[in-house]
């Protein structure tokens, strides 16, 4: 009788000690699915932010410089794009890679206008843009981050197959287009 209790008493510390995994491993999964999202909601901040300086940067612009129509109107279609964009993360990284640039050329822009280049809204909204730029790229890598150690946890073994019970799914990275050289370097706004 005693042994048959033993062996009860095994199987029952066995099915709880199973239990408890599964319990903190999920918990563990949902708290790292809300870190993603978390970040990703930093990075649409910070792009907000930035969808917003650039109509006033446009605007300091164009009174320097009225003859480059076609830069002005690359970044705000640039802009919009970047803010109608509702497809995949890609489709998200590639429209911001495409803004940057155009973003980029019209910083370049002003080393035409002398008289821009000292203008102190045009220096202030730099300096904003910038910083923004700044806080993207440090939302994208905590996003990265938190994407990294819930796709490390879905593929680890045993905790995958709990993943896969649960239904949780593995993210994309934040990342860059390779092809686009424009995209890998830092957007220069200091003259």
């Amino acid at each position: 009788m005693t042994l048959i209790l033993g062996f009860f008493g095994v199987v029952f510390l066995a099915v709880v000690v199973v239990a408890l995994y599964v319990l903190v491993t999920y918990n563990a999964f949902v708290v790292l699915k809300n870190r993603v999202k978390e970040a990703w909601s930093d990075i649409e901040v910070q792009m907000k932010r930035r969808y917003d300086l650039i109509p006033n940067l446009v605007e300091v612009v164009k009174g320097y410089a009225a003859h480059e129509k076609n830069t002005l109107e690359a970044v705000i279609q640039a802009r919009n794009a970047a803010m109608s964009s509702s497809g995949s993360l890609d489709d998200k990284a590639k429209a911001e890679n495409a803004l940057t640039g155009t973003l980029k050329s019209l910083f370049a822009l002003s080393e035409n206008y002398p008289n821009l280049k000292a203008n102190e809204n045009f220096l202030e909204l730099q300096r904003e843009l910038t910083d923004t730029e700044n806080k993207i790229q440090a939302s994208r890598r905590f996003y990265n981050a938190n994407v990294l150690a819930l796709n490390t946890k879905l593929e680890m073994f045993p905790s995958n197959i709990i993943g896969k019970f649960f239904n949780f799914v593995k993210q994309e990275f934040f990342k860059l287009d390779e092809n686009e050289q424009a995209a890998k370097q830092p957007v220069k706004v200091q003259f």
